[in-house]
């Protein structure tokens, strides 16, 4: 199958962890209206994007949220990218997306790599790092239309992880992510078309819907680029949700007309994984 449709789901997170999730189930719900074969939740959709919240809201792996996700995925025969929630293991607390299968079944699980530490002068600030600590995995999985690579949200800024997920044979990244007023009118957009076209493949972003009574505001705009550049759709900052058509032949197509790839000069430069 050369042709895989992809759900958007952008929705605004309050307090209460199971109305977010019963929600999120809702939202699914309607959305196979138009038989998505993947659906992508946001970063964070259970829990409110504040340092406050994520030791509060944090679970294990196998626990309750875990278990209700699985269950939405199997329930609608969909591979389910369940954005983030905070996951708690041995004592430390990671912002973790899990990947589901059509059956239910875990396929992978990537947790943030680079944590979210800034300060924009009378404008934005946040410290991930004060609560949560970072992955160290680089995060694929398989699917009938080829492999897929996940990240979340800031480990997007950073252009070598892409081209190792490439490099390892994904034709589409999906990244959960929360820009906020900041930075998403100036970077999200042109970092997923940016993305895109340097790599020849789908870029997908996922991101909460805008709530003014947080107090983290998110941008909003979850979007799917082509490998071409071109925005296949978006939202706006409200909540709801989307597909679109992902064409991986036309993938290939673009790759043989314009062969970046294959013109890079791996004698002079490369990029390694440790």
């Amino acid at each position: 199958m050369n042709k895989a449709k992809i759900g958007l789901i952008q929705m605004k997170v309050d307090e209460d962890k199971k109305s977010n999730l019963y929600k999120a189930s809702k939202l699914i719900t309607n959305i196979m209206l138009q038989n998505p074969d993947i659906v992508v939740l946001p970063e964070m959709f259970s829990c409110p994007y504040d340092n406050s919240y994520f030791p509060r809201y944090a679970e294990e792996e196998y626990e309750y949220t875990f278990n209700f996700l699985s269950n939405i995925a199997k329930e609608n025969n969909i591979y389910l990218v369940a954005g983030s929630i905070p996951e708690e293991d041995n004592g430390k607390i990671y912002n973790t997306a899990y990947i589901f299968d059509r059956s239910g079944n875990k396929i992978a699980k990537h947790r943030k790599i680079h944590l979210f530490d800034i300060d924009i002068k009378n404008k934005q600030k946040f410290k991930e790092s004060d609560t949560l600590t970072g992955g160290n995995n680089i995060t694929i999985f398989d699917t009938e239309f080829g492999k897929i690579g996940l990240c979340i949200c800031y480990d997007f800024r950073f252009p070598e992880l892409t081209r190792l997920m490439v490099d390892k044979g994904a034709k589409a990244v999906i990244v959960p992510a929360s820009f906020n007023m900041t930075t998403g009118p100036a970077h999200w957009d042109i970092m997923f078309k940016s993305r895109a076209i340097d790599n020849q493949i789908y870029t997908i972003g996922c991101s909460p819907a805008r709530n003014y009574t947080s107090t983290y505001i998110s941008y909003g705009h979850s979007i799917v680029v082509s490998p071409f550049g071109e925005i296949v759709c978006e939202l706006d900052d409200k909540e709801g949700y989307i597909t679109c058509e992902m064409d991986f032949d036309y993938l290939e197509s673009i790759r043989e007309e314009l062969p970046l790839l294959a013109h890079r000069r791996k004698d002079i430069y490369a990029i390694i994984e440790k």
